[in-house]
């Protein structure tokens, strides 16, 4: 967590400067060049939703691309680190690979490597996961009476990473008011696309 000090409203104050910026070339704007600016936006939109959601079709997953929050997978991955994912049901889960996995009462997922699977008579499979720089398995963060995971857990296998693609999004959580400023920038219009699409999943190391 990074706290500043003193630069708040010079931060605002550029925010509403650029907005009104951006406010006033749409003005000057006749209506048939908005029009296509606004066709443009909407073009560029629809084909990121597209991709996005051809990408959860081929890999499997519901997020196929996160952004790693912190350190505790490190020197494997670091915070700011982009990782792909896939999630084929019929590919069994392995002592030594890494998964990224939800935990009733968590909103953000977390990537760990499974430690130890435990597979029943029946083919029912449960495993444990910890982080490579943590000291102590996970089932601290499980709910609580829970001791393994489960598949129904799992949101996807790490197959890839690009190393700190993701500050980005790191950044604007971190900082709310570069988080507010870009989305005066841009402008209403890209409310509903940045909440289906531009919001990257975010992944926790726990």
């Amino acid at each position: 967590m990074v706290c500043g000090g003193g630069g708040g409203g010079r931060e605002e104050a550029a925010a509403k400067a650029a907005a009104m910026d951006i406010f006033g070339d749409l003005r000057r704007m006749n209506k048939r060049q908005l029009y296509y600016q606004v066709l443009n936006f909407a073009m560029i939109v629809s084909s990121a939703l597209m991709i996005w959601k051809g990408l959860i079709v081929i890999t499997g997953s519901e997020s196929p691309i996160v952004v790693v929050l912190s350190g505790s997978m490190e020197p494997a991955f670091h915070r700011g680190d982009l990782l792909f994912l896939t999630n084929f049901r019929d590919d069994p889960i392995r002592a030594g690979e890494i998964v990224v996995f939800k935990v009733e009462g968590r909103d953000i997922p977390i990537v760990h490597r499974v430690i130890k699977v435990h597979e029943k008579e029946n083919g029912n499979i449960k495993f444990l996961t910890k982080g490579d720089n943590n000291e102590v398995d996970d089932r601290g963060l499980y709910k609580e009476g829970q001791n393994w995971l489960e598949k129904k857990d799992v949101v996807g296998r790490a197959r890839g990473f690009l190393p700190y693609v993701g500050m980005v999004t790191i950044i604007m959580n971190d900082y709310p008011k570069f988080k507010v400023s870009k989305d005066l920038t841009l402008g209403p219009i890209t409310f509903s696309a940045k909440k289906q699409f531009f919001r990257q999943p975010v992944c926790k190391l726990a």
